[in-house]
């Protein structure tokens, strides 16, 4: 076993890598600890839909001795009490959950996905039990039913994000960790092994690599001094055996790469490893790929993104609505902020900053002042300071912020103003970072796709970590977002925003 920075001319042109004579874990841990782990989340699902129906019953029927007691007064099953129907309801939500592949381990911290399925399952077993009490006969309560399903599909959600942070915490701890092993271009491999190392959550832990042989060190294109190389793309099956891995993970592949991989599909029979296929579609999201067989091959339609349409309006009607809201309940702590501002130093409460919207088009940005009066004026003095890459100015510590503005910015509550800009369509609730126009001035071309969309308050930027991003990190969140935007997604990154600003990881 060598390492990236240990390759030369004679290794690239057929040196033999050495083995390891050191014991291997067992490939099959990973996934009997995931088959374990599902079994944890059916009986908490169980058991949660269980509550969810008798909550159901409770409300409808009153007390317990009500429903416990009494019996369905339908023609097909008359005297069957409400306690069991609510434990058939369990059984074939349960069933469906199983079916649209809830259990898998695959499933497991994939994402906006995972409540996806759990909220797409729950409406189609409340269609299936509909249509069954239809056909049957069955006369089951309409309030019942009203209220266990909105009620189970909250608490299903509920439990499986306790079950994510569980999971997390797991593999932090290097424990429900797939072993992989990257094969194929070095450029390739890198950007895999940047993205698994960036992503611990995932529970991909790289073990190792295999190159195709090359005339040149690819050590110049995966500059990693610890990953070690286990052979090129013929010897991929001794490097699973010899590294321990359970996944081997393929990248781009040079020349006939279908024929590549079917032989490398064929020397992996009977190992047991799960092989994963990377296309060259890294930041292209699910919604815009639709798989489409044609005379055997798997061709993949990537739909343009959306900046117009019926969608857009939905989504500006959700930002007034949503910002109307949040305005009229934050009411008392904004009165409250502004009143300490203003006896803090009494300057001005909100700070009138130019910003650069959708289309380049300029507008005032408004936020709680956290800075002293003459902020801008000192920010030359501090230049040399900057602890940011990129275009951005951040300063850990910035002498410039006062008493007020520390507390405020730590708790994202600076930024509550720009709600009003949220209700005059100039920002929405979920977009990418605003930017000054002396940043916009300094994007290079690719980076200046972030003005297609409006800049939002919140975004993949704010769940992220905020200012402990790299600028490089920040451009690739905020181009993610404007690629695949979508009504979900923005839910979804509302409801991190809570923990983001509670957590007050990178805000500073």
């Amino acid at each position: 076993m060598v390492t990236l920075k240990q390759l030369d001319d004679e290794t690239i042109t057929g040196r033999a890598v050495p083995g390891t004579t050191a014991p291997l874990p067992d490939r099959r841990a990973t996934a009997r600890g995931m088959a374990w782990f599902a079994t944890v989340v059916m009986v908490l699902d169980t058991v949660l839909i269980l509550v969810a129906g008798l909550l159901a019953a409770v409300s409808r029927f009153g007390e317990p001795t009500t429903y416990i007691a009494g019996g369905w007064r339908g023609s097909n099953l008359s005297g069957v009490p409400y306690s069991a129907v609510v434990v058939m309801v369990a059984v074939v939500w349960i069933a469906v959950l199983a079916v649209r592949g809830g259990y898998s381990g695959r499933t497991f911290g994939s994402g906006a996905d995972e409540y996806k399925l759990v909220l797409s399952a729950s409406v189609l077993t409340a269609g299936l039990i509909a249509i069954l009490c239809y056909l049957a006969k069955i006369e089951l309560s309409r309030g019942f039913l009203g209220f266990a399903f909105p009620i189970g599909a909250v608490l299903l959600v509920a439990g499986r994000f306790s079950a994510r942070k569980v999971l997390h915490r797991m593999r932090a701890g290097d424990r429900l960790v797939h072993r992989v092993l990257l094969v194929g271009m070095p450029a390739g491999v890198a950007e895999l092994l940047e993205v698994m190392r960036r992503e611990p959550k995932m529970g991909f832990s790289v073990v190792g690599a295999c190159l195709p042989r090359l005339s040149k060190d690819p050590g110049d294109e995966v500059a990693d001094e610890e990953l070690p190389i286990y052979g090129y793309l013929d010897d991929v099956r001794s490097a699973v055996e010899r590294s321990g891995a359970d996944t081997v993970v393929v990248s781009a592949l040079p020349g006939r790469s279908s024929r590549l991989l079917r032989r490398l599909s064929w020397s992996l029979e009977g190992l047991g490893v799960d092989l994963v296929v990377v296309p060259s579609l890294t930041d292209v999201a699910g919604p815009r790929i639709h798989h489409r067989p044609v005379a055997g091959l798997p061709l993949l339609h990537v739909e343009e993104p959306e900046f117009t349409g019926a969608r857009r309006i939905v989504k500006n009607i959700f930002d007034r609505v949503g910002a109307g809201v949040v305005t009229i309940l934050a009411t008392p702590v904004m009165l409250a902020i502004a009143l300490a501002i203003k006896c803090d130093d009494g300057g001005p409460v909100i700070l009138r900053q130019t910003r650069v919207g959708v289309h380049g088009n300029e507008f005032t940005c408004f936020k709680f002042r956290s800075m002293v009066v003459d902020a801008e004026k000192r920010l030359a003095e501090l230049q040399a300071a900057n602890e940011h890459d990129g275009v951005l100015f951040k300063i850990r510590d910035d002498p410039r912020i006062t008493r007020v503005g520390r507390v405020i910015r730590k708790l994202s509550l600076d930024e509550v103003p720009q709600l009003f800009n949220v209700l005059r369509g100039e920002m929405s609730l979920v977009g990418p970072r605003p930017p000054l126009p002396a940043e916009v001035e300094a994007y290079a071309e690719d980076v200046r796709r972030r003005l297609l969309v409006r800049p939002g308050i919140t975004g993949l930027w704010q769940v992220s970590g905020r200012s402990n991003l790299s600028w490089d990190d920040s451009v690739r969140l905020d181009l993610y977002y404007v690629e695949n935007w979508s009504l979900s997604a923005d839910l979804v990154i509302l409801a991190k925003t809570v923990g983001a600003v509670l957590s007050r990881n990178g805000a500073y």
